[in-house]
């Protein structure tokens, strides 16, 4: 039975056949509820003094047919949990993209060549969105792999007398590397290591004999995109020339601080033995860190995490400045301690972000994520 404030009533107290005079004596001392609350009902009104909880209450998301990204980042928006912190990332991506002051820093680290996310870093390289972009061997070899015209595959569903095992034993047997979902065929490899010899280490080699013997990873990225460029217009790759190509057209540094875990990292290593060069990371700092010196404001954009995260970040420890604006896209979570998953909060007590930094991190795959905010950001500068 419902009493007149909506809740039920307390059953009464004793056993069902109880009189209620017997009732009665079985209360117990004090009272009833309503003597227990000082005879008044319940209130439910708000405590005028509370400073938390009564602003901007959670709304609920509306999808329709034929909306745009920036609709549905805005809907993300009227949300919680994820989904608002995917609308702040757009917020904040594009108030640094829209601030003329600011030097982006691009870090890009995972599969997020082979994974299909190529064209996205690049065409942000084109319009002027990135001033230094950090990234993995891994990632400017696939790159370059596309560049001259070899393409990642779509897995096939896995066969259903198989295990996964005995399916990547079959595709051992096949000459086809896996990255999750993608299959790349192992031949585009070997025309790599064919652009490499032909292509690359030739003019590496040439700026070596100009100087001390020793070239920047920087310097090297730069003659990958140089040869990406020229090779994907000559031979007429139906496929755009990508990422380092991009960079080497718009004159944007290419930083690669862990080159030696890659096949691009392998193969610059195997050459060094018989040609008279050697990479130098230590080279690339200089010119790194000093363009976070002299920049007016800064701004992170980090993909992943890993080396790129932390030498994106690291710039800021030897400048008197900070990140002015930051946005992490990573899966990894925090609690563990590492870096990958560490919070932007976390690198502004290192001050490596300024107290009032506008800064959001996103826990989602970033094959997701990415493209959101990218499109969800320049549809709002727009």
């Amino acid at each position: 039975m419902r009493g007149r404030t909506g809740r039920f009533k307390r059953p009464p107290a004793g056993p069902p056949d109880m009189t209620d005079d017997e009732r009665d004596d079985a209360e117990p001392e004090g009272g009833g509820d309503a003597e227990r609350a000082g005879g008044d009902e319940p209130t439910h009104e708000r405590d005028p003094e509370r400073e938390e909880f009564a602003h901007d209450p959670v709304d609920h998301v509306e999808v329709r047919a034929g909306m745009s990204v920036a609709e549905l980042v805005e809907q993300y928006g009227r949300a919680g949990i994820g989904a608002a912190d995917l609308d702040e990332a757009v917020e904040v991506y594009a108030a640094m993209l829209e601030d003329p002051e600011v030097t982006t820093f691009f870090g890009l680290a995972g599969a997020m060549v082979p994974a299909g996310m190529r064209r996205i870093v690049s065409d942000l390289v084109r319009e002027g969105h990135v001033d230094a972009l950090v990234t993995t061997g891994a990632n400017l070899t696939h790159d370059a792999i596309e560049a001259i015209g070899g393409k990642h595959h779509h897995g096939r569903d896995l066969h259903p007398d198989k295990t996964m095992r005995e399916h990547d034993e079959q595709l051992r047997d096949e000459g086809v590397d896996r990255i999750y979902n993608v299959y790349l065929p192992q031949e585009h490899f070997t025309l790599f290591e064919e652009h490499l010899r032909a292509e690359v280490f030739p003019a590496v080699e040439e700026r070596a004999a100009d100087g001390d013997g020793t070239v920047s990873i920087a310097e090297f990225a730069r003659e990958l995109g140089r040869a990406n460029a020229e090779v994907n217009e000559r031979e007429g790759v139906e496929e755009d020339a990508g990422i380092a190509a991009t960079a080497y057209e718009h004159d944007v540094p290419v930083h690669v601080p862990a080159i030696q875990d890659s096949v691009l990292g392998l193969q610059a290593w195997l050459r060094s033995q018989v040609a008279p060069f050697t990479l130098d990371a230590l080279a690339d700092m200089s010119p790194l860190n000093d363009l976070a010196y002299d920049a007016e404001r800064a701004g992170a954009m980090v993909v992943g995490g890993g080396v790129p995260k932390n030498y994106v970040l690291q710039t800021m420890l030897v400048t008197p400045g900070a990140y002015d604006y930051a946005v992490q896209l990573t899966m990894d979570p925090p609690q563990t301690g590492g870096l990958s998953g560490a919070t932007l909060d976390e690198a502004r007590s290192w001050g490596k972000l300024r107290k009032e930094a506008r800064n959001v991190s996103v826990y989602a795959d970033a094959t997701i994520t990415l493209p959101l905010v990218v499109a969800g950001a320049l549809d709002r500068i727009e």
